[in-house]
């Protein structure tokens, strides 16, 4: 027996290791491994609930939280990991238990007590929330924004649309500007939020195009607010323009700190060639998430309270999904939780809300691949993971030949999973400064629709950390 222990313990102190130096697919591995010979160790479940909150595997993290309490009620990381685990998914109060937990166990706990009403202030905040949202259309932002009063004071020299209009010489300045770690001033902003919400309303929930047999469209996952990143890419693949179409699939925004220049950069384009330059929603262009990892923090900081208001009525009228010469579905996340789901379905989507807990819409921001049949539980503790067979079939139902969808960091930029018929492409090169994986993006022609996969490096950025302008328990919640 303590021939076992030791092995156990040391199989923890090697997983440590790897957790030190960030590799943490090797650090779960052998956190399970000491797990599988001391099953009864609350650490061992502690340790490899931060290793999968460190690779967004909500869920998991949640579940090995409750295991490690499960086995000791008085182990209080336990608490501390469940209540994070718990933020990360948006299920505030049930994190608030777990700080009221904590605060009664150690009250001289100065870090505890911080946690605990950071969490009670959001917890109130959304209660208030809820009971000022009334059942009718809400209020748009827009309807008491006056754009036109707003001066742009004699020392701004920087760009401005040109009579109110998004041309190819704002963005390029624009672009300079922002690269050089200055502000647009806040009526451009407006001017831009406002113009395009008008454009993203007129659009169909799944958005249907065709790339003609010469052309081809270049299509990136997420960004996640790294701008020089972005920059990169236009850089490597030349500029979006009516002849270099782009479609960018989600994720725009949060954890990295350049949220703002990466978002309105977009937001200019698909002004300047709404045809031709495409957006759809991901699992970040929500509330929820905004306030946890950064993007609301940000606008806060750069803009207003209420232009990160009218950022999330933006973000609601954003496509889930687009097909491209009827064989192509591009989305997000991933196909859905139960069979049947056809397009006519996507086509009825109501979009202008934030996402529900479960169904189609929840399933194409949130839901991942998995290598075996079937279908399992989350591992984000969000929608589901679906198999090649599901896959097969959805494509089969609706005539399709594959799927492109993104929501995942992968080591080489982009994989091809489920026998070529679901393709996940991931550009945000070095995520968080720290994963080391490489960036990609696809390029698609209209004459064989066979996927080009090109890869790219992260470059260096002004020393703003990732995560800068998340929530506090967010930033000390994950160390």
């Amino acid at each position: 027996m303590a021939e076992v222990t030791n092995e156990a313990e040391l199989l923890k102190e090697k997983a440590n290791k790897f957790f030190k130096e960030k590799d943490y697919e090797n650090a779960i591995k052998y956190y399970s491994e000491a797990l599988e010979l001391n099953p009864s160790n609350a650490i061992y479940y502690s340790n490899r609930s931060l290793a999968y909150l460190r690779t967004e595997c909500y869920g998991y993290a949640l579940a090995d939280a409750t295991k490690a309490l499960e086995v000791d009620k008085n182990y209080i990381k336990g608490y501390y990991r469940r209540a994070t685990s718990n933020m990360a998914l948006g299920k505030f109060k049930a994190a608030l238990k777990d700080y009221e937990t904590v605060v009664r166990v150690r009250p001289n706990d100065k870090d505890a007590r911080m946690k605990y009403q950071e969490c009670n202030k959001i917890v109130k905040q959304k209660a208030f929330e809820r009971a000022i949202a009334s059942d009718d259309k809400k209020k748009s932002v827009v309807d008491s924004l006056d754009i036109e009063s707003m001066t742009i004071e004699d020392d701004y020299v920087g760009p401005k649309l040109e009579d109110g209009k998004v041309t190819l010489q704002f963005m390029k300045d624009m672009m300079d500007w922002f690269k050089d770690q200055k502000k647009l001033h806040r009526k451009c902003a407006y001017q831009i939020l406002v113009q395009v919400k008008d454009v993203l309303s007129k659009l169909p929930s799944l958005v249907e195009i065709t790339i003609k047999e010469t052309d081809k469209l270049t299509i990136c996952g997420d960004t996640h607010g790294q701008y020089y990143d972005l920059l990169n890419i236009f850089e490597l693949n030349g500029l979006p323009s009516e002849t270099n179409p782009y479609l960018f699939n989600g994720d725009f925004v949060d954890r990295g700190s350049f949220s703002v220049e990466v978002i309105l950069t977009l937001f200019g384009f698909k002004l300047l060639y709404p045809d031709h330059f495409h957006l759809l929603r991901g699992n970040h262009e929500t509330d929820n998430m905004n306030q946890m990892y950064g993007f609301e923090g940000e606008v806060k900081a750069k803009y207003t309270a209420q232009m990160f208001q009218l950022f999330s009525e933006v973000f609601q009228w954003l496509p889930l999904a687009q097909c491209i010469n009827n064989k192509v579905l591009v989305m997000h996340g991933g196909l859905f939780s139960e069979d049947g789901v056809t397009l006519e379905d996507l086509r009825k989507i109501d979009r202008n809300r934030q996402p529900p807990d479960s169904g189609p819409m929840c399933d194409l921001l949130w839901s991942d691949p998995q290598p075996q049949n079937g279908r399992s539980i989350s591992k984000r503790g969000v929608s589901c993971q679906f198999g090649p067979d599901v896959t097969q079939h959805f494509l089969e139902q609706n005539k399709l030949d594959y799927i492109v969808r993104s929501h995942e960091v992968k080591a080489e930029g982009y994989e091809v999973t489920h026998s070529g018929k679901c393709i996940t492409v991931f550009s945000a090169p070095n995520y968080c400064d720290q994963m080391g994986n490489k960036g990609a993006y696809i390029h698609l022609r209209g004459s064989d629709l066979k996927p080009e996969f090109h890869q790219f490096t992260a470059v260096p950025h002004p020393n703003v950390k990732p995560m800068a302008y998340a929530n506090t328990l967010m930033q000390l919640g994950m160390m």
